[in-house]
C-alpha cells in the first residue's frame, strides 16, 4: 500500500487501467442484476393468466391431453388403457424433488418433469439426477410466466432460455412443453391457444393433463407439483392397483424420447446462462446485505450527528452563560498564508486579515514558486504586518514549514490563500487556546460561491457533512482534521510533533492526528467564520476530493497505532479512526447500493416499498440537514437542492472513495491537484475601512 509514502514524490499520472477493469465489470454486474430481476420478478409476464376470450377449436376439445397443432388443425392423443403418465410441474425443488425421485424409484416408475429454466439453472445436479434415473424432462418455460399474455420479446425468450438452462445443466434438449397455468386441454383457450400454436410451430408437443373425471384404467396424464401435496397425490396414484404401468409421456405414446442430447454450442450457451444467473443471484444477495449495512450505518451516523451536535450546543451555551474561557486571548498572532498561483484571491484574503478586530498580527504570505502575479499583489499591499516569503515550488507542507520558521508569535493561524475572514473571526478563533490543554482550534468554513447547483450542493455538504461532524467530534474528543482554510495552533504543540509533515496529501489531517497523539486536544469554534471558494466544475471537485480522500486514508494508515495507545491518543484512535473507517470508507463503499436497490425495486420488485425506503432515507437526511442549517444560522431554502444532490453529487463522492481505496491498494502515489480560483470569495470581504496602518511597506524575504 502507498499510504505512508512522501507526498512530494507523487506520480503525475496514476494508473488508469483499473477504471477500464471497472468499466468491464459494471456492465457484467448490471446485466446480471437485470437478468436476475427479469427472471425472478418478471416484467411483462404474469404469474396469473388472463381470462379466456374464446374457447379452443372443437377439433382439440375432445379431452385428449396431448396436442400437436398445425395449420390444418389439431392432432390429439391420449394415454393407452391402464397407463398413467405422472407429470410434475415446476421445480426442480431442493426439498421435494429428491423425495419424489425416491418415491418413483421405490415404485419402479418413470415420470415426466416439466421444469422451470430458472430452477434448472440453480439446481443442475437435480436435473442430472432426473435424467440419469430415466425420467423424461419437458419445458415449463423459463420463469413460469403466462405465455399467453407474454410480449413478443418475452415469449421466445421464455422458450429459448428454458432450453439453454436444460442444455447447460444436463446437456439435453426437449420438445415437450406444458404451458404454465394450464391443466386440461380446454384451458388452452384464448391467448393460450395462440401461444400453444406458436410453440407447436417451433416443433413442441404440447402436453396438458387428463380430466380427473377420467379414471386410471382409461389411461391418464396426471399433473402434480413439487410440493408436499404433489408428493401425497403421486403416492396415492402409485398405490392404485387399477394402473397397469407408469410411463413417461413419450414412452406411453410409443414414440422415441422427445428429450435428446443438446449440441455443443447449446451446452456452451447453457453454461454461460447458468453462470450469469448465478452471478445475478449472488449480486442480488450481496446487494441485500450491503443495503442493510449501508442503511444501518447511515441511520446511526445521522443519529450520532444530530444527538451529539445537540450536546455540543448545550455545553457551549452553559459555558458562555457561566464563566468564559479562562481568560480573553489577546496575544499576537502569526498568520501563515501559503500561496501558489493565487492571484485571483490573495488580495482579498490578506485585506480581510488586516481588517480583523485582532490587530496584533504578523501575516506571512509564502509564495511557493508562483508563476502568476501572486507575489506582486501581496507586495503591493503596503502594510508592515505583511511579509512576503519566496521559495521554489515544493508543496504546501514545505511552504507552511518555511513560514513557521519565520513566525515570531506563540499562536499560529494557518489559512488557505483563497479564504476571506469575517472581521471578528480571527479573535474568536484563538479564544479556546486560553485552555493550555488545547493544541488546535478548527474554525467554521462556509462556501462563498454557492449560487449554482454545484455550489449549493457543496454548501450543504460543508454544513451537514463537515461542520455538524466537527460538533460531534468535539464531544467525542476525536476531531480528525483542522481544515487548511481556517485553523489556529499553539506553536509549542506544533514543535512537539516536529512541525508540518509532507508524508501525506492531507497535511491538515495528518497534523491534527499527530496533535492528538502527543496529548493535545482539538476543538471547534463555530463562531469563527471564514469564507472559501469551492470547485466550480465536476472535474475540479473530483480532483480536490480525490486528494482529500486519499490523503485522509494515508493519515489514517500513518496513525493507525493510535487505537492501541492510552489517554487522548487512544480516545482519538478508538473513536476517531473507527468513525472514519466506518462512515468515511465503509459507508461510501456500500452506499451506492441504496440507490441501486431502490432502482432495482422500482423495476422488478414492490415499487411502492422501494420508493418508501428511499424516501425514508431522504426524509431523515432532510431533517438532519435542516437542523444543521439552523445551528449554522443558514437559511433553510437551500434544502431544495438536497434531493437533487442524491442523483449526481453523492454518486461522484462515492466514486472518489472507491477510486482512492483502489489507488491505495494498488500502491499508487498521487500528485497535488490544485484548483483554479476565480476569486469568488472576495464578495464576502467587507468594505469597511481598516485601521490606518503605519506608512512602512510590506517586507519581502527570498530563500
Amino acid at each position: 500500500m502507498a499510504l505512508s509514502g512522501q507526498g512530494r514524490h507523487a506520480l503525475r499520472h496514476p494508473p488508469r487501467w483499473h477504471w477500464l477493469l471497472l468499466l468491464l465489470i459494471l456492465p457484467i454486474v448490471a446485466t446480471s442484476l437485470l437478468f436476475e430481476g427479469w427472471t425472478t420478478h418478471e416484467v411483462d409476464g404474469a404469474r396469473t393468466r388472463q381470462a379466456c376470450t374464446h374457447p379452443i377449436p372443437k377439433s382439440a376439445d375432445n379431452g385428449d391431453p396431448v396436442l400437436h397443432l398445425t395449420a390444418a388443425g389439431a392432432e390429439t392423443a391420449q394415454m393407452p388403457e391402464r397407463t398413467a403418465a405422472l407429470t410434475f410441474d415446476g421445480g426442480p425443488d431442493p426439498v421435494w424433488t429428491p423425495r419424489l425421485l425416491d418415491l418413483l424409484r421405490r415404485n419402479h416408475a418413470r415420470a415426466t418433469f416439466f421444469l422451470y429454466g430458472t430452477q434448472a439453472a440453480r439446481h443442475p445436479d437435480l436435473v442430472r439426477r432426473i435424467r440419469d434415473e430415466g425420467h423424461e424432462i419437458g419445458s415449463y418455460g423459463y420463469t413460469g410466466g403466462d405465455l399467453g399474455s407474454a410480449s413478443s420479446v418475452r415469449y421466445p425468450l421464455e422458450l429459448s432460455l428454458a432450453q439453454s438452462a436444460l442444455a447447460g445443466s444436463a446437456g439435453i434438449h426437449t420438445r415437450l412443453l406444458r404451458l404454465p397455468h394450464t391443466t386440461t386441454a380446454d384451458t388452452l383457450c384464448g391467448a393460450e391457444w395462440s401461444a400453444a400454436r406458436r410453440a407447436s410451430d417451433q416443433g413442441y408437443l404440447v402436453v396438458a393433463a387428463t380430466s380427473h373425471s377420467r379414471k386410471p384404467p382409461q389411461g391418464v396424464i396426471r399433473q402434480y407439483s413439487h410440493t408436499a401435496l404433489g408428493y401425497q397425490e403421486a403416492a396415492k396414484l402409485l398405490a392404485d392397483p387399477e394402473v397397469g404401468r407408469f410411463a413417461t409421456v413419450s414412452d406411453a405414446l410409443g414414440r422415441p424420447s422427445l428429450t435428446t442430447r443438446a449440441s455443443l454450442p447449446e451446452r456452451i450457451q447453457g453454461r454461460a446462462l447458468i453462470w450469469m444467473q448465478a452471478a445475478g443471484h449472488a449480486f442480488a444477495h450481496a446487494m441485500t446485505w450491503a443495503l442493510g449495512i449501508a442503511g444501518a450505518l447511515g441511520v446511526v451516523r445521522l443519529a450520532l450527528l444530530a444527538l451529539l451536535a445537540r450536546v455540543q450546543v448545550r455545553r457551549r451555551r452553559r459555558h458562555r452563560s457561566g464563566a468564559p474561557w479562562l481568560h480573553e486571548v489577546n496575544e499576537p498572532v502569526t498568520v501563515l498564508v501559503p500561496a501558489y498561483n493565487e492571484e485571483a484571491g490573495i488580495e482579498a484574503t490578506v485585506r480581510s486579515l488586516l481588517a480583523s478586530t485582532h490587530q496584533d498580527l504578523q501575516i506571512l504570505v509564502i509564495d511557493d514558486g508562483s508563476t502568476d502575479r501572486t507575489a506582486q499583489i501581496a507586495r503591493d499591499i503596503r502594510d508592515p504586518r505583511v511579509t512576503v516569503l519566496h521559495q521554489p515550488n515544493s508543496g504546501k507542507p514545505n511552504a507552511l514549514g518555511m513560514g513557521l520558521s519565520y513566525a515570531r508569535c506563540d499562536i499560529i493561524v494557518m489559512i488557505d490563500a483563497d479564504t476571506v475572514f469575517e472581521p471578528d473571526a480571527l479573535h474568536r478563533l484563538i479564544q479556546p487556546l486560553a485552555d493550555p490543554t488545547i493544541g488546535a482550534v478548527s474554525g467554521n468554513t462556509k462556501v462563498a460561491n454557492r449560487q449554482g447547483l454545484l455550489g449549493r450542493w457543496q454548501h450543504l455538504e460543508y454544513v451537514l457533512g463537515f461542520n455538524l461532524d466537527r460538533r460531534m467530534y468535539e464531544v467525542l474528543e476525536c476531531m480528525p482534521t483542522v481544515p487548511g482554510a481556517i485553523g489556529a495552533f499553539r506553536r509549542d504543540a506544533l514543535t512537539a510533533i516536529g512541525g508540518i509533515s509532507d508524508d501525506t496529501l492531507a497535511e491538515d489531517t495528518d497534523l491534527t492526528m499527530a496533535l492528538w497523539r502527543v496529548g493535545r486536544r482539538v476543538v471547534y469554534e463555530e463562531t469563527a467564520i471564514a469564507w472559501t471558494e469551492v470547485p466550480s466544475s465536476l472535474g475540479q471537485l473530483w480532483r480536490q476530493r480525490y486528494r482529500w480522500c486519499y490523503g485522509t486514508l494515508q493519515s489514517m494508515w500513518k496513525h493507525r497505532r493510535a487505537v492501541l495507545e492510552l489517554g487522548a491518543a487512544g480516545r482519538f484512535g478508538r473513536r476517531g479512526l473507527t468513525y472514519l473507517t466506518l462512515f468515511q470508507v465503509v459507508l461510501p463503499l456500500c452506499a451506492p447500493v441504496v440507490d441501486v436497490s431502490a432502482l432495482y425495486g422500482v423495476c422488478f420488485g414492490d415499487t411502492g416499498e422501494a420508493l418508501a425506503v428511499w424516501l425514508g432515507f431522504l426524509a431523515v437526511q432532510l431533517v438532519t440537514a435542516a437542523y444543521a442549517l439552523r445551528l449554522d444560522r443558514e437559511p433553510l431554502r437551500a434544502l431544495w437542492a438536497l434531493p437533487l444532490q442524491l442523483f449526481v453529487y453523492r454518486q461522484l463522492l462515492y466514486l472518489v472513495v472507491i477510486q482512492s481505496v483502489v489507488t491505495a491498494l494498488l500502491g499508487t502515489r498521487l500528485k497535488w491537484h490544485r484548483m483554479q480560483r476565480a476569486g469568488t470569495a472576495n464578495q464576502h470581504l467587507r468594505q469597511e475601512p481598516a485601521p490606518e496602518p503605519p506608512t512602512a511597506a510590506s517586507t519581502e524575504v527570498w530563500t
